[in-house]
């Protein structure tokens, strides 16, 4: 009797004039929107109250009862989501309209911008812009500032250049005046002449900064002598110089399809330190003792300044061939073919060793780009671990273990990776999860090196892959720290890596740090602290771009197989409230498969994202893991997401 009643309404929307909220936009694909308050409480916005707000905007809102609904209306901005964008140029009837290349605000086209840009624009030129005027705060109108050319449309290399630009990262390698540079370290008489050994070089066949060569040898007591030498950029490049800063900002070398943009100017990277066959370099070597069973005899470890001549140059390819007896190539002389087999003998046994006392991660399946001259997708091909993979991580990860060790007993600092396993929440969590397989750990067991370790190895004999990819779900995330801490994912007390200084800045530093004990300097300072949020946030724009650009290569692959009918391979890797994405086995394209695609009768299916099940009439019939059949439907343009569908 009250639900109409005027003095009622009256009185409600009295109070309601008063009632201000604060929150966040968020839109629909249907034109209205929400101002989510926290994540239990949101209010609805109509499609006209949205167009003076963008998805993401934090707003101050007043709230007001319109048909016995609240509804908001924005009237404070208090920060715009959008700021600097990409965006893409869209040119009708001579009129200039941008739309920003963002999700959830595709649709948002600006026709106000002002810029500094010559150019007779095209459509379809992706631009850099930022907002200028926002409509909740200035004159009911947005505007925007093109900043910055991209690039056009057709131009090949726009999935690298746009994405390179959204994230702010170097399209090119540094360049500097190379003229200015001067051997400033002095240390040539602190170096030891070993360029009579037979050291060789294993890495790609096109590659060329290469920074670590290997010699090894057999002791009279049958032990192994490992020498990993480092290619030593420090002995060039001294701290807080021009070329310093430009590898202190790049952090990494970024390995892309088609191209790599380095870290150093590549008169460093591929010439001057890149430790190229038959040519004298400097190097920081680590001598390694093994014994037979694997173990490494941590106090004759010993790490030294030194020049070496590489003696060969030798692919991954050529060396797993011939160890498996393929192919034709053979090794140029009887003591590269010795130096092959003795590493390959220190692999077995070294792998062995970790096998048994630490943890060796599981072969990933990688994929690779195969492009044109002119930037064409020709084929995407697997790309498993070979064997000279294998030889020529285990030396590296035997150096970084003694690297670790070395600055542990010596200085107690550096920049270490480390990984803490599970934190106590998650602990708790797996704990709970194992025991319905009947796998029992106490929380003080699992949350130590030697109990995590206990667990993956028996995880591994397990085979489960369901099991491992929901104790992969509770682990922790792994880590930069300066004094020296577990990694849990290695099974090592502690890590520190030194093998690329010429593509990692981090372990540059670790290098100096090294060669600062060797040369006895007497006051060594450790990192500064800010270099590891920095070094952070570099790999994850790397990590992203790279991601990015490979969904934009994979969305032209299949944009020309739009009607291909095949069937393909995927395997589940994430399952969720919408529907399954997925990862094809051929390409390593990921897919996504909507509800509507899995299961007709919608009310039957339950997609559990937190257990990674899918149960139709409460029966189990996906989970993430499991290898399914499926068939390309269509391809998003918009994000570039590939739509499958279920083949049962």
């Amino acid at each position: 009797m009250f639900y109409n009643n005027p003095l009622l309404i009256k009185l409600k929307n009295k109070l309601y004039k008063k009632k201000k909220i604060e929150g966040i936009v968020k839109s629909t694909t249907k034109g209205f929107g929400f101002l989510e308050v926290d994540s239990k409480k949101t209010y609805f916005i109509p499609s006209k109250n949205m167009k003076k707000v963008i998805h993401g905007d934090r707003i101050i809102g007043l709230i007001k009862l319109e048909n016995n609904k609240e509804i908001v209306y924005p009237k404070i901005l208090i920060e715009p989501f959008l700021k600097k964008f990409i965006g893409s140029i869209l040119k009708k009837n001579n009129i200039i309209y941008i739309q920003a290349n963002y999700p959830y605000i595709k649709d948002l086209i600006f026709y106000r911008y002002k810029t500094s840009v010559f150019r007779s624009w095209k459509n379809g030129d992706w631009v850099i812009a930022e907002l200028d005027t926002h409509s909740l705060r200035d004159n009911n109108h947005f505007s925007i500032n093109i900043l910055k050319f991209i690039s056009e449309k057709n131009d090949p290399l726009t999935p690298w250049n746009v994405i390179l630009s959204k994230y702010n990262l170097e399209k090119k390698s540094p360049k500097i005046n190379f003229n200015y540079i001067l051997n400033n370290n002095n240390l040539k008489d602190k170096r030891i002449d070993l360029t009579y050994l037979d050291f060789i070089t294993i890495d790609n066949s096109n590659t060329q900064d290469i920074d670590d060569a290997l010699f090894v040898k057999k002791t009279k007591k049958n032990k192994l002598t490992l020498i990993v030498a480092i290619a030593d950029p420090t002995e060039y490049i001294l701290i807080n110089t021009k070329v310093d800063d430009i590898a202190k900002k790049r952090v990494f070398t970024n390995y892309l399809p088609g191209f790599n943009i380095s870290m150093l100017p590549k008169e460093f990277s591929e010439d001057l330190c890149s430790l190229k066959p038959h040519v004298k370099r400097p190097v920081l070597a680590c001598k390694i003792i093994i014994d037979n069973e694997g173990k490494i005899l941590m106090k004759k470890t010993k790490f030294f300044l030194a020049w070496i001549e590489s003696k060969g140059k030798l692919s991954y390819q050529n060396v797993s061939n011939w160890l498996e007896k393929l192919g034709n190539w053979q090794p140029d002389n009887k003591k590269i073919k010795k130096q092959i087999l003795l590493l390959y003998k220190m692999y077995k046994i070294r792998n062995m060793w970790r096998k048994k006392n630490a943890l060796i991660f599981p072969d990933n399946i990688e994929y690779k780009f195969h492009l044109s001259k002119t930037w064409e997708i020709l084929n995407i091909s697997v790309e498993k671990r070979s064997i000279a993979h294998k030889i020529v991580e285990e030396s590296m990860i035997s150096a970084n273990i003694c690297a670790a060790s070395f600055l542990k007993k010596k200085l107690g600092f550096g920049l270490y990776n480390s990984h803490s396993g599970f934190d106590t929440f998650n602990a708790k969590n797996a704990i709970n999860f194992l025991k319905k397989y009947n796998i029992i750990f106490t929380l003080e067991e699992i949350m130590t090196l030697s109990g995590f370790c206990k667990l993956k190895r028996k995880l591994n004999k397990l085979s489960n892959k369901y099991i491992n990819y929901r104790i992969q779900k509770f682990q922790s995330f792994g880590e930069i720290s300066l004094i020296p801490k577990p990694h849990f994912s290695l099974g090592l007390p502690y890590y520190a890596t030194w093998t690329s200084p010429i593509r990692k800045y981090s372990d540059m530093i670790n290098h100096r740090l090294i060669k600062s004990i060797i040369i006895g300097k007497k006051k060594i300072s450790p990192p500064d602290t800010n270099i590891i949020p920095q070094i952070i946030h570099r790999k994850y724009k790397i990590r992203m771009a790279l991601k990015e650009i490979e969904e934009w290569l994979y969305f032209k692959y299949y944009n020309k197989k739009k009607s291909d009918k095949k069937k393909y391979q995927a395997n589940i890797i994430d399952i969720s409230k919408g529907g399954i994405k997925a990862r094809l086995l051929k390409t390593g394209a990921y897919i996504f498969i909507p509800v509507t695609y899995i299961h007709k009768i919608r009310h039957e299916l339950n997609l559990n994202s937190e257990k990674g099940i899918i149960y139709i009439k409460n029966k189990i019939y996906y989970k993430v893991s499991d290898i399914i059949i499926v068939s390309l439907l269509k391809i998003n343009n918009g994000n570039k997401k590939i739509i499958a569908t279920m083949i049962n």
